[in-house]
């Protein structure tokens, strides 16, 4: 693929893998249990929580971006303390990978939530009877059966980092080589005369990762719950 891509389009690819492989694994452990609360806890405030995860689907990412902006920008009171200790989001690689771990949050939680519900609650009732903590009842009954969510949720939530333009390009910006993803390149690409067939090659290599995502997440998931099953 290096030789079909130039320099500035690899640079793009390369990075967006980056944003978007950070991205799904620091959202991962929240959205197991954000999807674990909703699915299975009762508490005030349960309705603004679910609202609060799905949000960034509806709101416009553009909005989401400028929101991380005002919390995370060097003048923002998260990003003002965080710069304090030397950790800085705005207009960085790091910030790309927060937002667009936030836009795919949701498509993650869901997936997590449904394989959740899915599991039958008598199970992990009948291992609570016999001793077992809720921690290890999760670790032991719960998250083996769930294992096809986390993947699949994973899958998609990368894929959606991958094509994440909105939120990323106004939060991080668009600077080449420390901030430009693919979705950013593309956008770039078809501004200046002459960057259509660069913007088609990454449109294409767009395409083929989405694809290859929602493959492998069918694929792997039946896998696994296939596994899972004949215990």
């Amino acid at each position: 693929m290096s030789g079909w891509l130039g320099p500035e389009e690899w640079q793009a690819v390369t990075l967006s893998l980056k944003v978007a492989f950070w991205a799904t694994l620091w959202s991962l452990p929240l959205a197991v249990l954000a999807a674990h609360a909703l699915a299975r806890w009762s508490f005030p405030g349960k309705t603004l929580l679910n609202g609060i995860v799905h949000l960034p689907l509806i709101l416009p990412p553009v909005v989401t971006g400028y929101l991380l902006l005002l919390t995370f920008g060097t003048q923002g009171p998260v990003g003002g303390a965080l710069q304090a200790i030397g950790i800085s989001f705005a207009f960085r690689w790091t910030g790309a990978a927060l937002a667009a771990g936030i836009m795919a949050f949701p498509l993650m939680v869901r997936a997590i939530r449904l394989s959740i519900e899915a599991v039958d609650p008598k199970l992990e009732q009948a291992a609570g009877t016999l001793g077992a903590s809720r921690p290890w009842v999760f670790a032991t009954v719960t998250l083996p059966l769930i294992l096809p969510g986390i993947l699949a949720g994973s899958i998609l939530a990368f894929a959606k980092a991958m094509g994440e333009f909105g939120a990323t390009i106004t939060f991080v910006s668009n600077i080449p080589g420390q901030t430009q993803t693919l979705p950013s390149a593309i956008y770039a690409f078809l501004q200046v005369p002459g960057g259509e067939s660069s913007a088609l090659r990454l449109v294409i290599v767009a395409v083929v990762v989405a694809m290859a995502a929602l493959i492998g997440s069918e694929v792997l998931s039946r896998r696994i719950a296939a596994r899972v099953g004949g215990r």
